[in-house]
């Protein structure tokens, strides 16, 4: 029933700091522990539910401090809908953030592996954002979801906002971590399958801000094993690959992609295949090193590959006949990626 004025002034302090260093923000307004009728409302026993009075009172002091940073909202965090309570509370904040805030984009982050969103919230949304997820169970996530969002309607951005982050303990107490090439392969397969919006990169120890006083309750939500320090974390090496996709797409002049796996004539679903639109480039993400056949001729382009372990570029052995493309198992020893330019 009372703000604390100086929680919200920190906040903007904190903005402030990370736009000036060339951050876009993506702030969160009501994570899914703050909403009756979640997952999170309902593990916490309700305890931390904001009540319906003082939304509109919060919502205000949102805009106020935050809304000249232009940022993304993020209406909805880690959420899911499992009432028409939920819903509601997320559709009144999208209504006043359309209404009180009209230049900055909309949209919910969704609790991970699911594929569903209310109509009445799309309506009001101005790009997808799915979440592949840290379950080692479930590892198509990030190409079997953007597949999914890519066949929408109405048509939008798609963004995978929470694949796998690197050493992060796999859920549900399985033994195990996430790699650095775990992370990559999440990454290319979500960017090749619908969803090149963007993508979010994610260490464990730097979204708890982990240190060594710090506790963690590994019984909690989906049971991770601990964080590393926060400290060491900033130097995990797959921010770098990230960094890399964005680099290569920017050079190779590849503003959208087509996902095209239905010209992958031989080859596990885990191979992703894209097209730009005007069929000028393609890309082939192969998460491990086998043969493949593209049900395309390539006889007109420059075809290289790039060893993602290290990236390097590589010759690659290749035969077209009868219209179709034939690669050979290659010389990378971990992932890599296929790209097709027009023109020798």
């Amino acid at each position: 029933s009372q703000l604390d004025d100086s929680y919200f002034e920190r906040a903007e302090r904190m903005c402030a700091m990370a736009e000036e260093n060339g951050f876009s923000l993506a702030l969160v307004v009501l994570w899914s522990n703050y909403v009756s009728g979640t997952w999170a409302s309902e593990l916490d026993q309700q305890r931390n539910v904001f009540p319906d009075e003082y939304l509109m009172t919060y919502f205000e002091q949102v805009l106020k401090h935050f809304d000249k940073f232009h940022p993304i909202y993020v209406i909805g965090g880690d959420t899911d809908f499992q009432t028409d309570k939920a819903t509601q509370t997320y559709k009144r904040a999208f209504e006043f953030f359309r209404a009180n805030s009209k230049e900055t984009l909309k949209t919910i982050h969704i609790r991970g592996r699911l594929d569903e969103i209310p109509d009445e919230l799309i309506d009001e949304m101005d790009l997808y954002f799915y979440q592949s997820g840290h379950n080692s169970s479930f590892l198509d996530m990030p190409y079997l979801l953007a597949e999914k969002f890519y066949g929408f309607d109405p048509k939008m951005p798609i963004i995978n906002s929470e694949p796998c982050y690197e050493q992060m303990g796999f859920s549900r107490k399985v033994y195990g971590r996430f790699s650095q090439k775990d992370v990559r392969r999440a990454a290319w397969q979500s960017i090749l399958s619908g969803a090149c919006a963007g993508i979010t990169y994610g260490a464990h120890g730097i979204w708890s801000w982990h240190d060594a006083a710090a506790g963690f309750n590994s019984e909690l939500g989906e049971a991770f094993d601990s964080p590393m320090f926060w400290q060491d974390a900033l130097y995990l090496p797959g921010a770098d690959d990230y960094g890399y996709l964005k680099q290569f797409l920017e050079l190779t002049g590849t503003t959208n992609l087509i996902p095209r796996n239905d010209l992958l004539l031989k080859g596990d679903a885990a191979i992703r295949v894209a097209q730009t639109e005007d069929e000028s480039a393609c890309f082939v993400y192969i998460p491990s090193n086998t043969s493949i056949i593209l049900d395309t001729d390539l006889s007109d382009f420059l075809v290289t590959l790039v060893n993602l372990s290290d990236n390097h570029f590589y010759m690659i052995e290749y035969e077209v006949k009868d219209g179709k493309t034939y690669f050979s198992t290659h010389t990378s020893q971990e992932d890599a990626l296929i790209f097709a330019k027009k023109g020798k």
